[in-house]
């Protein structure tokens, strides 16, 4: 933001206002900004919260070129463990790592490891989970997974993936 910016006028709060809509009746609440994602340089960013069973999500989807970076956060705004997932070639397997958080606590490798045979591309996973709660990560992982698949990140379940035709040829 320029400084005349600053001086100059009088800013536009209602353009930083969120808006709140219920969804479906799974008592589920999204509340985001008017518009779904900002896309600045070729980087689409799209955050929102979402209330489901009583619990408060809060995830940021980061969009570059051939990577995903994506943040869970679960009744508070924490970084959490962060993991590295991507898939390998020839055989559509998918590698994961932990960059950021002990080894022991695997909350969010798994969702990780999904996102990335899910999307085809590279995927940051920052979760901020409790660790033992798979029904948490469950509501998690299905809320990220439907806002990836409304914003067409995902690869078509039908069609093979490209290191599979490559292959065939």
């Amino acid at each position: 933001m320029a400084s005349e910016e600053l001086n100059g006028g009088a800013l536009n709060f209602e353009a930083l206002k969120l808006k709140e809509t219920a969804t479906g009746s799974d008592q589920s609440t999204v509340r985001g900004s008017d518009a779904d994602a900002v896309e600045e340089d070729g980087v689409k960013i799209t955050c929102f919260t979402e209330d489901m069973n009583n619990t408060t999500f809060h995830i940021q989807i980061i969009k570059l070129q051939k990577q995903i970076y994506a943040w869970i956060g679960c009744n508070s705004a924490k970084l959490g463990h962060v993991y590295a997932a991507a898939p390998t070639r020839p055989n559509n397997t998918v590698i994961v790592t932990s960059i950021l958080g002990g080894a022991s606590d695997n909350t969010g490798s798994s969702i990780a490891r999904r996102l990335a045979l899910r999307c085809g591309l590279n995927i940051i996973l920052a979760c901020n989970i409790p660790k033992n709660s798979p029904l948490l990560e469950a509501d998690a992982e299905k809320i990220l997974i439907k806002k990836l698949i409304s914003l067409g990140y995902t690869r078509p379940k039908t069609s093979p993936p490209a290191s599979m035709v490559a292959s065939a040829r």
